[in-house]
């Protein structure tokens, strides 16, 4: 033991000045790259600002916001990993628009292939990528669109009655946060793998994506105990139980029957195609749902959360609504919203367009830079750099009084989603657009449809409540609380249980 701590002893002052040597080297590749865009001259060694991002994003990133300023671009550092935030809207595009195997790639989380697996649509590339694009088309036509509109408003139904009825006649309030995400979860899982998860499965499968939440927020730590190492096998484990849905929905579309959820359009569109198109094994299918569900689950429990937020802030927004919709449906008439009727539900739809406007709920893209790519004049992007184009910002450049929430301006007659089409980014832009942005608009029409008609609600306002909180999308900091009582005499008869 003496003679082990003589040896450490005489290898300490190398030890050291290797440590020192590395850390200079760290500081000095970190500012070589940044280079002449803002951002801190000094970043703290290995993890960066890790820690302010994991305490607080909605600071970190509000302050990479201002700190990118009128360049429209800022540098940190983030657990060795040199970042670059884009604040301008163009600079964005050169993003979207660039993604290919020799310029940038869609990564979705800063850790992403880590945490979500390989088999996931965002990434692919070149035929693969639009190979998968073609697979998905038979998911979103009318009559598959039509087929979901009826399935999401069953569940919206169901948890809007037992809403109300648990707050005992709007007695006391309730913070919409948790009910809105388990209300989402169940759409997603009944518009997506419908008959093919039984009790057990839906139970397992809440618990593991409720896991994956909390490790996409966390430090990527890949070890037992650590939220994100949890929440990598509670993907696999979700990837491999949507996988063995496809199988089931491929044996019935094979059998003839007609489709009653997504994973059943695919599948039969698959089943007619001899061979069977690439990447449509099961595990690989089970992958790609999970990027659906992913995609769907957070960024609608953002923006239902925040349509009622809006609406509840806005009076005039909501009777409008309410007025629109009592002319086209009634609750009354015992009958779910038809799809025509949703199509005449215009001023509703330009709520949640705006809504998804003024507070997009994935407010930014990763993307890594496969090489060195000249963004500006000045200034060339570092090969593997993590590139955070800002949909957030970017909806707030160009339109007419950008800080505003203003419906009409996506109104026949403004016609702003038009005239500003290249900063309205929130389903994104280029070949990796949002294939289900029809879908994931028609749930946040119905919801604000239906919610708005059926309850009554007010806000239990507090300091700070509409403050914006990462989990992992945004929502408001007091969870959207309410107060809720239901406007109609009675719910629709749709035969619930």
């Amino acid at each position: 033991m003496v003679f082990i701590a003589s040896i450490i002893a005489s290898l300490a002052p190398y030890l050291i000045s290797a440590l020192l040597l590395f850390l200079l080297l760290e500081q000095v590749s970190y500012l070589f790259k940044k280079r002449n865009i803002p951002g801190p001259l000094f970043v703290p060694p290995i993890i960066g600002n890790a820690v302010a991002l994991v305490r607080d994003p909605t600071s970190f990133w509000d302050k990479q916001s201002a700190t990118a300023g009128k360049s429209g671009l800022s540098a940190n550092y983030l657990i060795g990993k040199f970042i670059v935030y884009i604040r301008d809207t163009e600079l964005s595009h050169q993003i979207f628009s660039n993604v290919r195997p020799d310029a940038f790639h869609l990564i979705g989380h800063p850790f992403g292939k880590k945490l979500f697996g390989d088999h996931n649509l965002i990434y692919m590339f070149g035929e693969d990528h639009k190979s998968v694009r073609r697979q998905l088309a038979p998911n979103f036509t009318p009559k598959a669109l039509s087929t979901y509109s009826a399935l999401q408003q069953l569940v919206i139904l169901r948890h809007l009655r037992r809403w109300e009825e648990s707050t005992s006649g709007g007695s006391r309030p309730v913070s919409l946060r948790h009910l809105v995400r388990e209300l989402n979860l169940e759409t997603s899982q009944t518009v997506f793998v419908g008959p093919y998860l039984d009790k057990e499965a839906k139970k397992s499968f809440r618990t593991d994506y409720n896991l994956f939440n909390l490790g996409s927020m966390a430090l990527p730590i890949d070890l037992p105990g650590f939220s994100f190492g949890e929440a990598r096998r509670a993907v696999a484990r979700l990837a491999e139980t949507l996988a063995i849905c496809a199988g089931k929905s491929k044996a019935r579309m094979a059998g003839g029957e007609e489709p009653t959820c997504l994973i059943d359009f695919w599948m039969q569109a698959i089943a007619t195609e001899n061979p069977p198109p690439p990447h449509s094994g099961d595990e690989e299918i089970g992958g790609l749902l999970f990027d659906f569900l992913f995609a769907a689950q957070d960024a609608s429990t953002s923006s239902l959360l925040w349509a009622v937020t809006l609406l509840e802030s806005e009076p005039e927004v909501l009777n409008r609504v309410r007025e629109e919709v009592a002319k086209i449906w009634s609750p009354e008439s015992n009958a779910l919203i038809t799809v025509d009727q949703l199509a005449e539900m215009k001023y509703t739809r330009s709520v949640a367009r705006e809504v998804v406007r003024y507070r997009p709920p994935a407010t930014m893209v990763p993307h890594i830079a496969a090489t060195d790519f000249p963004l500006t004049e000045s200034y060339t992007i570092p090969k593997g750099t993590i590139v955070f184009p800002s949909v957030f910002d970017s909806s707030f450049q160009g339109f007419t009084e950008p800080d505003r929430f203003d419906p009409d301006r996506f109104s026949e007659t403004r016609q702003e989603d038009q005239v500003f089409k290249r900063n309205f980014l929130a389903f994104g832009w280029g070949p990796h657009q949002c294939v289900g942005q029809r879908y994931a608009l028609n749930h946040l029409v119905l919801f604000i449809a239906m919610f708005s008609s059926l309850l009554d609600f007010k806000r239990l306002r507090s300091d700070g409540c509409d403050d914006i909180v990462y989990c992992p999308t945004i929502s408001p900091k007091d969870g959207c609380t309410v107060f809720l009582s239901r406007r109609v005499a009675k719910y629709p008869n749709l035969f619930l249980n």
